[in-house]
């Protein structure tokens, strides 16, 4: 029984698009923010710490979350909007997409302020949104980094 249960979970996370598509980003934001500390002569061991470990956590709370949506069976597409929904073409979300959507926005947007301070090309109306939701929504970004932003 136990065997079962693992095969079936290791096919279940080989299986699942929105793990995969969480490693990915994951992995592009964790070069950004490397090609962003050595670009600014910023690097410093415990960010890069704080950064991975919560990047592990990410991963871990999804491997979890699989686990339980093997045993109970969740359908949390409800808390998604309908037009959504229709264009990622899905009839089933359990715990472990869920938090991996979740997860990939929140990636998403690391991504693009990298790319933004790392001086790659980001479209001007992006760019401003992204310097607006920084400004609004967190603390994390100093005004002069917030500055350079806008400069771009």
């Amino acid at each position: 029984m136990k065997i079962e249960f693992l095969q079936v979970f290791i096919n279940a996370m080989a299986g699942n698009t929105f793990f995969r598509i969480l490693m990915v980003v994951i992995a592009a934001d964790t070069v950004l923010g490397v090609l962003r500390a050595i670009k600014f002569r910023q690097f410093n061991s415990s960010v890069g710490i704080d950064g991975a470990i919560r990047k592990v956590a990410m991963l871990a709370s999804a491997v979890a979350l699989m686990a339980a949506d093997l045993l109970i069976h969740v359908n949390l597409i409800a808390f998604v909007p309908e037009n959504y929904v229709q264009a990622i073409g899905i009839q089933k979300l359990g715990m472990c997409e869920f938090f991996c959507l979740l997860f990939i926005l929140y990636e998403c947007l690391s991504v693009l302020k990298n790319m933004v301070l790392c001086g790659l090309p980001v479209p001007k109306k992006l760019r401003s949104w992204l310097k607006e939701f920084l400004e609004n929504m967190t603390t994390e970004m100093p005004e002069e980094e917030l500055d350079k932003i806008e400069q771009k």
